[in-house]
């Protein structure tokens, strides 16, 4: 009997004992195999016509910065409204939009008006992740809420190695402006599967219309745990100096290794396993203590595999460069939103979760830089300062916030 009861205890830990997140989960990957072939042409497409980093890294900026302004309304919006429900509106436009850049690409656009449309598409793509995570919780029991997450970043990895193999593919048979097309039509997936499941266990409050739900609520309970504030804090770091990576690596496959979009699409996919392992990992594992220390490791280990990247013209070291790239990255990325969330009550969650994901803001901020420094001192500069700039700055806030390893 006591066996049983401890299986049954272990077995509650994994997601994929819910059918609604069985669910959401299949939607969102073939959605999401569409958004990374979408990136995928979003970067080349610009490489293509301007051949500029800096417009690169303009491009990404109109992709990403309305994190900075969206996330918090959209937390806001998820602690008050139906999750489900927003998610389907904003999916329904975002889809839209993206038929729109399709139309604008095969009709040859200027680069501001294709710049102008991203930006739109951007503004809805900022309120989904917050409103996403929010509702992720509520789809299992709150002992599988880890795993949940974890595979929730497992599926994206997995759509990481689908998307750019098949959109460097389909790159060189068929016409840029087929990829969003297709992606468009992916969507129809996701909006399929928010139509069929139900919150299973955790109920989301009806907040009544004259209750006022702000930020300052999230703020207030930000400011009163220090291991909260240490992991915001933490966050901004890789997503500054790191995961631009995603961003520059078309310009150094180009620079360093003489890849077409082929061979792009291919070192995209090869980080993507490493991501894969390393959530997988979070996912079926046994539960992490001192994950603090853990969150240090993965992002040290993120600057070095970078460093390793940047430091080769072999295509095989650049190959497993690129894993280690994924696996440790993702790693940290995955553990660190666990990590919150555990720590986080439901009825702040979306608030809470919008001002941690407004980190994914800083990307195109050092998409910028590093795409700075790559046009003035050169590409072996730019890697440098990314894979440097990881490891000594989370050096340095270890050695202000020591709190951070007892997490």
């Amino acid at each position: 009997m006591a066996q049983i009861e401890v299986q049954n205890k272990k077995n509650s830990r994994f997601a994929f004992q819910s059918k609604s997140f069985n669910t959401f989960m299949a939607g969102s990957l073939i959605s999401r195999v569409g958004d990374w072939m979408d990136l995928v042409a979003l970067n080349w497409a610009v490489l293509q016509f301007t051949n500029s980093p800096i417009h690169l890294g303009i491009m990404n900026a109109c992709r990403l910065v309305p994190t900075f302004l969206l996330s918090v309304p959209a937390g806001i919006m998820a602690d008050r409204f139906d999750r489900r429900k927003l998610l389907i509106w904003l999916q329904v436009g975002m889809m839209l939009l993206t038929f729109v850049l399709g139309f604008l690409l095969a009709n040859g656009p200027s680069f501001w008006l294709f710049a102008l449309i991203v930006t739109i598409r951007s503004m809805l793509a900022a309120m989904d992740p917050p409103i996403r995570n929010a509702l992720i919780p509520n789809l299992v029991p709150q002992s599988s809420m880890a795993s949940a997450l974890a595979v929730n970043t497992m599926i994206i990895n997995l759509s990481r190695i689908i998307g750019p193999a098949i959109a460097g593919i389909l790159l060189g048979i068929t016409n840029i402006a087929n990829l969003f097309y297709l992606n468009a039509w992916g969507t129809f997936a996701v909006l399929l599967s928010l139509a069929i499941i139900r919150v299973d266990y955790q109920s989301i409050k009806n907040k009544d219309n004259d209750e006022k739900i702000t930020i300052k609520e999230a703020i207030d309970f930000v400011r009163k745990k220090p291991s909260v504030q240490s992991l915001l804090i933490l966050a901004i770091v890789p997503m500054v100096f790191g995961f631009p990576y995603t961003t520059m690596t078309p310009l150094f496959a180009k620079e360093l290794l003489h890849l077409g979009p082929e061979g792009f699409g291919v070192l995209l996919s090869i980080s993507s396993i490493g991501a894969i392992i390393g959530t997988s990992w979070l996912s079926i594992g046994k539960e992490i203590i001192e994950t603090g220390k853990w969150l240090i490791y993965s992002i040290i280990g993120f600057g070095l595999s970078l460093l390793l990247f940047i430091g080769t013209n072999n295509y095989l070291v650049a190959g497993l460069a690129m894993f280690l790239v994924g696996l440790t990255s993702q790693t940290y990325r995955t553990l660190s939103r666990i990590t919150l969330q555990k720590q986080v009550p439901d009825h702040l969650r979306g608030r809470i979760m919008s001002i941690a994901l407004m980190d994914r803001g800083f990307i195109p901020l050092g998409a910028l830089l590093i795409g700075a420094i790559a046009s003035s001192l050169g590409i072996l500069w730019a890697g440098s300062v990314m894979g440097l700039g990881c490891i000594l700055t989370t050096l340095m806030i270890v050695l202000k916030r020591r709190e951070i390893l007892k997490v």
